[in-house]
């Protein structure tokens, strides 16, 4: 090593999500913790995160945080890759909750996301929504986006960019139209058409039920590869995976499902913010 030479410490958060893994096929039987199939789900989940953890660790990152976003848990921690840590919880702040930007901060390079699933009201997609199946589409300043763009845009404006992404085909698609720098992984691809945008929330959960999926050592082989691609393009060419950002101010606009579980009415909330679009994001969540 050169006199003088200081490395520096490559970090990276992974946002981790169920419903765009690999063999998750419903969400009635996988995707909740009275689900038959639940600990199954999440075993196929951590492996996933294994292999895009093998992959980014080859390709230059020295440490690699990923991050249970799943609703209830969706990663076994005793399966976890040891390299690997996990991370989950966020402030719960005077104003209520504060989730955005889920406890990333500038001290990470980079941001990758392992089974994401679409934004609601996309067609040909599987077990799609966003937050919660009573949304029916989010805008941020006139951009529609899903879950997958709001943590882009919180990361965005911490400088951050995204690099990796893996989930079902329509997420894949999503995320290289908003970032089309980014590296993905399609495990999966949902074979409902149709937007679905009359339907309430507990019709709009059944709706986007049909899948077909590779078999998860396939998708594993496939995420290890394509993760330690967007860990060798990152390393070699920073410049190229550029942090999303939008004009301020910001206005985010949530149209909501009609909706029989104790979420409310058909209804439009509006939230705005001078600076930060996390602090918009976070408004309207206690709104």
């Amino acid at each position: 090593m050169p006199e003088g030479y200081c490395h520096h410490t490559m970090k990276l958060f992974v946002m981790t999500d169920l419903e765009g893994v690999a063999g998750v096929m419903n969400s009635k039987d996988w995707i909740y913790s009275t689900s038959e199939y639940y600990e199954h789900a999440k075993r196929l989940l951590t492996e996933e995160v294994n292999a895009a953890v093998r992959g980014f660790l080859a390709g230059g990152f020295d440490e690699v945080i990923a991050y249970d976003g799943h609703g209830t848990g969706g990663m076994d921690a005793e399966l976890l890759h040891p390299e690997a840590k996990i991370m989950r919880g966020y402030d719960r702040g005077p104003d209520g909750w504060k989730i955005y930007p889920f406890g990333i901060d500038k001290s990470y390079d980079a941001l990758a996301f392992v089974g994401q699933h679409a934004k609601a009201g996309t067609p040909n997609s599987h077990l799609t929504h966003t937050m919660s199946w009573n949304f029916l589409d989010t805008t941020v300043n006139g951009v529609s986006i899903g879950e997958y763009g709001m943590m882009v845009l919180s990361c965005g404006e911490l400088g951050i960019p995204v690099i990796f992404a893996s989930g079902e085909k329509a997420l894949c698609e999503e995320a290289a139209a908003l970032c089309p720098w980014v590296i993905t992984a399609a495990v999966k691809e949902g074979t409902i058409p149709g937007l679905g945008n009359d339907l309430d929330a507990q019709q709009w959960e059944n709706y986007h039920q049909g899948v077909i999926s590779l078999a998860p050592p396939k998708a594993r082989q496939i995420i290890q590869q394509q993760a330690k691609l967007a860990a060798d393009q990152f390393t070699r060419n920073r410049s190229a995976f550029k942090p999303l950002v939008l004009e301020k101010p910001y206005t985010i606009i949530t149209k909501y499902r009609d909706s029989k579980d104790g979420n409310g009415p058909a209804r439009t909330v509006t939230a705005s913010h001078a600076q930060s679009v996390s602090e918009c994001m976070n408004a309207m969540f206690r709104l």
